[in-house]
């Protein structure tokens, strides 16, 4: 009696549980980290900075222009004396001044550096488009992975919440066999223990699940619902191949890809300082408006007025570097190392990527073939506990027997669960790796 009632009130409780909990989907969960995800949306942001550099590096073939201006007056007190004593003056005198300079420079040739320069800020552009994408496909196995987490410690708490009812059973068997003198107490302790050890399983089951959800919930921005459950179970793809995975690897794989532009970046880093040997071409100009006024002038033969408008200067300037202390040379080999050091750490990079997808494949592979067997081992176990469970009420077998099988049961689910979750894992990082988790989810 005590059993049913049991049952019927974890029945009830699962049943409003489920009804006060919103059940989010995977797809859901990764398009809410992909928008509100904080790393995602820092790498945006460094993107949209290196786009903004790239949209205006055309500026580099215009010339510029700036304007000067000045605005000036005095009122000193002046004495003029003469040879004629008679034209001697001696009084305050007051004056205004007004210029401004329109300059414009012009560089029309400098060893192509303009066109390298623009050439590398949109490598960095593009760069910072798969750093993005990089970025997008580590947050999505970061999210798969803590999803199906979430699925694996659910199965984990049902697991023995199956196993708590063999229990209970268990100390039903052994307080009736006591009650009419043929069991032992040390039965019912034994029992009324491995039941009390069930529940505060249950207990911590339940808690690793709340921080799981908090966990998944922080990776989405807070986006999910502040009571959500996930699904019940774990979606595998059995069959991915080694060379669907490695095929291509180089045009898929954005850490590749990022580390191809960093080449590129130093490429052109190195022809802007091979500029540096050229000849500078540029032509100037300059457009004036300065404007006097003398309001009070003890001079009779001083200017009152004065203005004056009009290009002021104009020409072209060459300059032609001849020596400047070795410092383009150094630069220039500088720029050649640099560029070697990015192709090496390129081909260590590429072998490392191609080393973790033989290795993750291999775990692919171990888990696959771990689940086969643990999906066999987990129905002889159950048919195990059966018999046990029935011989032991039958008085067969004893409680050790039946105590036993549950163990087995018990561990069978973890091994169940393990490889279950165990195969996603590796079945998500071998997509991550690959970078078509965009195209999935």
């Amino acid at each position: 009696m005590k059993r049913k009632v049991f049952v019927v009130l974890l029945f009830v409780t699962i049943v409003f549980s489920s009804q006060a909990q919103e059940k989010v989907l995977l797809e859901n969960v990764v398009s809410a980290a992909l928008e509100k995800n904080y790393d995602v949306l820092l790498s945006k942001n460094t993107s949209s900075t290196a786009n903004i550099d790239d949209q205006n590096a055309y500026g580099a073939f215009l010339p510029q222009f700036n304007i000067t201006g000045a605005a000036s007056g005095n009122n000193p007190t002046q004495v003029l004396q003469f040879k004629d004593a008679s034209r001697n003056q001696e009084g305050e005198t007051k004056q205004q001044s007004l210029s401004a300079v329109l300059t414009m420079n012009w560089i029309l040739f400098d060893g192509t550096r303009m066109f390298a320069t623009k050439a590398r800020i949109a490598a960095i552009a593009s760069q910072g488009e798969l750093l993005v994408k990089d970025q997008m496909v580590n947050t999505i196995a970061v999210v798969i992975n803590n999803y199906y987490n979430i699925v694996r410690q659910k199965q984990q708490l049902k697991a023995v919440q199956e196993l708590m009812a063999v229990s209970e059973e268990r100390v039903k068997l052994a307080d009736r066999k006591l009650s009419v003198g043929i069991g032992a107490k040390p039965e019912l302790l034994q029992a009324k223990v491995d039941l009390n050890a069930q529940k505060t399983q249950v207990l911590q089951q339940e808690t690793a699940i709340s921080i799981l959800k908090e966990q998944l919930n922080t990776q989405t921005g807070m986006s999910l619902p502040p009571n959500y459950d996930v699904t019940d179970t774990i979606i595998i793809n059995l069959n991915l191949s080694l060379d669907e995975i490695s095929e291509n690897i180089e045009q898929s794989n954005f850490s590749l890809l990022s580390s191809k532009w960093d080449m590129i970046i130093a490429e052109k880093v190195l022809h802007e300082r091979k500029a540096g040997l050229f000849p500078t071409l540029s032509v100037n100009a300059n457009y004036g408006y300065s404007k006097t006024n003398n309001t009070i002038l003890l001079n009779p033969f001083g200017t009152i007025f004065f203005q004056s408008s009009g290009l002021s200067n104009y020409g072209a300037n060459l300059t032609i570097p001849i020596f400047n202390s070795l410092n383009n040379r150094r630069l220039i080999q500088q720029g050649k190392v640099t560029v070697d050091r990015q192709r090496l750490l390129f081909d260590q990079q590429k072998l490392t990527v191609n080393m973790n997808i033989k290795n993750v494949f291999n775990n692919y592979e171990n888990a696959k073939k771990v689940l086969l067997i643990e999906e066999e081992t987990i129905l002889l176990a159950r048919e195990n506990v059966h018999i046990a469970l029935e011989s032991f009420k039958r008085g067969v077998s004893t409680f050790i027997e039946l105590r036993t099988a549950q163990q087995s049961l018990a561990d069978a689910y973890n091994r169940l669960i393990t490889a279950r979750f165990n195969a996603k894992v590796s079945e998500t990082e071998l997509l991550r790796i690959k970078g078509i988790l965009l195209k999935q989810d």
